[in-house]
């Protein structure tokens, strides 16, 4: 076997290694299994986190060529901004449409206060509501001992208040199963209008459980989420209530 064959990831890999005990899924390597990975047993938590900061162009850069850019830009004249970047407020909520083996089906999510319950169908729960981009984020945990006990489901974000603008709130959802390497999804890409975006998808299949990466943005909220993936729940208008 040449040398360089060690270079390049095995065929059978579903997802870039980010280190040792964590992966990305990207549209390259979009899946990974629960199941094969111990991941599917216990308390699984899903967190959202972002953080707030400044609309200019100057801002953060995920890019992997960005340290060398910043050197150059240190010959750059600077350009004057009169009234100073604009801050991105935003509120970001995490949620998570359901189908049980039952045909039953739900949602988890902060807006109309439906928490879920760890201990009882839909043995999802939701543990509160972060208004303010803070280090924790928002968590969702999800009873895999009780896995048989689910269909599919589908971890989301939506854009509850503030500015349309997922790539400028550096927002990331991590999954930490009981057991395997935790698992991470950016929701980085340009998409100035969007309102919501479907990030995950979590199956049974045939007995395997299955993640796979989603990051599918609209322009709407919950309902044409579920429109798009065919859940078919009633839909109306809620608010939340005031800090």
């Amino acid at each position: 076997m040449p040398w360089w064959s060690f270079l390049r990831p095995s065929g059978a890999q579903q997802f870039d290694i980010v280190n040792a005990h964590s992966v990305e899924l990207t549209r390259r390597h979009p899946e990974l299994s629960l199941t094969k990975h111990g991941g599917a047993v216990g308390n699984m938590r899903v967190n959202l986190s972002w953080q707030m900061r400044t609309s200019d162009t100057g801002g953060w850069n995920t890019d992997r060529g960005s340290f060398l850019r910043r050197q150059l830009e240190i010959f750059k004249p600077r350009v004057v901004q009169a009234a100073g970047p604009a801050m991105v407020n935003v509120d970001l909520d995490l949620a998570c449409m359901y189908e049980l083996a039952d045909g039953s089906k739900g949602v988890v999510q902060p807006l109309g206060e439906f928490h879920g319950d760890l201990d009882a169908p839909p043995w999802i729960q939701m543990s509160g509501d972060d208004r303010f981009g803070g280090t924790s984020g928002e968590t969702i945990y999800i009873n895999f001992d009780k896995r048989d006990e689910f269909k599919r489901l589908l971890v989301f974000v939506y854009i509850y208040d503030g500015t349309p603008a997922f790539d400028r709130t550096h927002a990331k959802v991590e999954i930490f199963p009981g057991s395997g390497p935790r698992i991470e999804i950016p929701l980085n890409e340009r998409e100035p209008q969007a309102r919501s975006c479907a990030v995950v998808l979590i199956e049974n299949r045939k007995g395997e459980m299955i993640v796979h990466r989603e990051v599918k943005y609209v322009y709407g909220f919950q309902a044409e989420i579920d429109r798009l993936y065919g859940w078919g729940l009633q839909w109306g208008r809620g608010y939340k209530s005031k800090v």
